[in-house]
């Protein structure tokens, strides 16, 4: 019968108690103590924890638990060194398989979990109704009501819902904000960095940005990120900014019990500083000037990350593709060319270009640490792509040498250079003549407006990077540096400063330019259009870019193309689009065949 089966299944065996409470007790010790600096260990000693649980035989010392799984080395060491307190303050001879009077054995289910006790739930587990929240206040009056999520104050996720509310309230905002600056603007609203991570973490406040998105605060939207806040997310915010104007009591920092249960999210954004700082917050809570909403995005620009004068050097970035493979010979020369010019490089992978220069900031050893933290590093606005003859050549009939060019034009830098080598007598040997070769230079000058400089061999090329090394470094050496985004509308500005020429002190950050470049993100439909454009023989990146303007997406182009009265001027639609610095039309002939090419029923002919 199905009803007696369901009976007999009903009662549970208890299980045995640890024979090694002691042992059990430490562990536990030392994963809440992993837990609250937010260091991965926690989940090592949580298995450990585990393994120990399982285990029904008294051990004598820590070598002993060599034998279970997840009981290293390390963990033995530190068990040892407790015990060997532990003996010190009581006695050789005190017990160790049973805890000291007044101690509280750690209770099995929650050693077995990462979530904190929750001792107020344990009386009233057994034989409550679901429905006996109302009484919550008094504690064991019924099942505990999940608590509502609110980010702790000064966190990572206080400051940005904060950031995106503030945001939204400005008359005519866009209604969604980039990483980069609203990275910067939660700094000033967090006591913990958004992009270095503290001593022995890896992780950061924006980690809680993972958290909002989970909990249904938070969206992030397409490519770059465009992060803005849900429904739920706007009404929790709109609270948060109403305590901070102190309008309502100061919000439960609390988390629910649903995300102290997670293993994979750990709240990594709270407070590690002492309960007196708590008190004195709440006894004399600051008031932190809050400007207008206007003023912020008026100044939204000045409150990025700076470099000071005298707090950066000039690093030579390379290309790692620069010194290995080909002709190692001739790469492996040009990097002792660089060392015995005393020339401070710095061998990394580059995604555009071969060559750039980076002010990297300088950061002092921290005691016990073998490596120093990482400094900032700022791309300056100039970047070099090196040909040699025969690479010039195979790039112009691949097709490489447009795509690369279209490529540095967009990738943030303002003064691209491109470094020609060979342009003599080697140039007699390849498959294309050298007339063409030349023409080809002279158009990366004029029509692209690249700087284009000529040497022979490697060790000019050393040279050049040597003599432009010196130079940046002796322009920028008073200058006071920027981090700015690329993401943000409005912000390609500073052509008034290379006009006056004087450096541009508003740079992007290495590593955005670098995540920027990669040739095969993902990619938008404009930008899918702009490659497709650019395989028809002779258009170029400005005819495409010129096009783009006016029709972004094939499917605005089949649009306009639809209400055109007749095949003639479909044909001739695109004919009087002007591009490039001499504003010339883009002609009847490539205007036919692009229509021939999105409008041709089958192959074309």
């Amino acid at each position: 019968m199905p009803a007696s089966e369901a009976v007999r299944l009903g009662r549970k065996r208890a299980l045995p108690s640890c024979p090694n409470p002691l042992f059990l007790q430490w562990l536990t010790e030392l994963r809440d103590q992993a837990k609250e600096k937010g260091l991965k260990i926690q989940y090592t000693y949580q298995k450990a924890i585990s393994s120990l649980n399982k285990y029904p035989l008294p051990l004598q010392n820590a070598k002993e638990a060599k034998i279970l799984q997840n009981f290293g080395d390390g963990i033995c060491k530190i068990l040892d060194e407790k015990l060997q307190r532990y003996y010190r303050e009581n006695g050789a001879g005190a017990p160790i398989h049973s805890l000291p009077q007044g101690v509280p054995p750690p209770g099995r289910q929650d050693n077995n979990s990462l979530a904190p006790s929750r001792k107020k739930n344990a009386a009233g587990d057994q034989g409550k109704d679901k429905g006996g929240g109302g009484g919550g206040g008094g504690g064991g009056g019924g099942r505990k009501k999940k608590r509502e999520y609110v980010p702790q104050k000064r966190s990572g996720g206080h400051a940005v819902l904060l950031v995106l509310y503030r945001q939204s309230q400005i008359p005519g905002s866009k209604g969604y904000m980039f990483k980069m600056e609203l990275q910067a603007e939660a700094q000033q609203l967090c006591d913990k960095s958004f992009t270095v991570p503290d001593l022995g973490s890896k992780y950061t406040a924006w980690s809680s940005v993972s958290t909002l998105i989970q909990r249904n605060l938070l969206i992030k939207t397409h490519n770059p990120a465009r992060y803005s806040l849900t429904e739920e997310g706007l009404a929790l915010a709109e609270r948060l900014e109403s305590v901070e104007r102190g309008t309502k009591d100061d919000p439960e920092e609390v988390r629910s019990e649903g995300e102290e249960e997670e293993v994979g999210v750990v709240d990594l954004t709270g407070s590690d500083d002492g309960e007196e700082e708590k008190e004195e917050e709440r006894v004399h809570p600051a008031e932190r000037p809050r400007s207008e909403a206007s003023s912020q995005a008026t100044n939204r620009k000045a409150n990025g990350e700076r470099l000071l004068p005298g707090t950066y050097e000039i690093i030579l970035c390379v290309d790692f593709i620069e010194t290995t493979g080909g002709s190692h010979h001739c790469k492996q020369e040009l990097v002792k060319e660089l060392q015995r010019n005393g020339v401070n490089f710095d061998v990394r992978k580059l995604n555009v270009g071969d060559f750039l220069w980076v002010a990297r900031e300088k950061v002092t050893p921290v005691p016990g640490q073998l490596r120093a933290p990482e400094g900032k590093e700022l791309v300056l606005d100039y970047i070099i792509e090196r040909k040699r003859m025969d690479d010039l050549c195979g790039s112009i009939i691949d097709g490489r040498c447009r795509e690369q060019k279209f490529r540095l034009k967009r990738c943030g830098l303002r003064r691209p250079v491109y470094l020609v080598e060979e342009c003599g007598k080697a140039a007699s040997h390849l498959s294309l003549p050298e007339s063409t070769l030349q023409q080809a230079i002279v158009n990366t000058q004029v029509v692209d407006g690249f700087f284009v400089k000529r040497v022979q061999d490697v060790r000019e090329s050393a040279a050049y990077l040597t003599v432009m090394t010196r130079y940046l470094t002796k322009l920028y050496q008073n200058c006071t540096l920027i981090c700015r985004s690329r993401e943000l509308e409005g912000d390609g500005g500073g052509s008034d400063e290379e006009e006056r020429g004087t450096p541009s002190c508003s740079l992007i950050s290495f590593q955005e330019f670098n995540h920027g470049a990669i040739k095969n993100k993902c990619q938008t439909v404009r930008e899918v259009f702009a490659r497709q454009l650019m395989q028809v023989s002779g258009l170029s990146g400005d005819k495409a870019a010129a096009i783009l303007e006016l029709y972004s997406t094939p499917h605005s182009l089949l649009a306009a193309y639809e209400q055109c009265a007749s095949e003639a001027e479909k044909e001739k639609l695109l004919s009087s689009i002007r591009y490039g610095k001499l504003k010339r039309n883009l002609g009847p002939a490539l205007s036919r065949t692009v229509y021939q090419l999105y409008c041709t029923q089958g192959a074309l002919s």
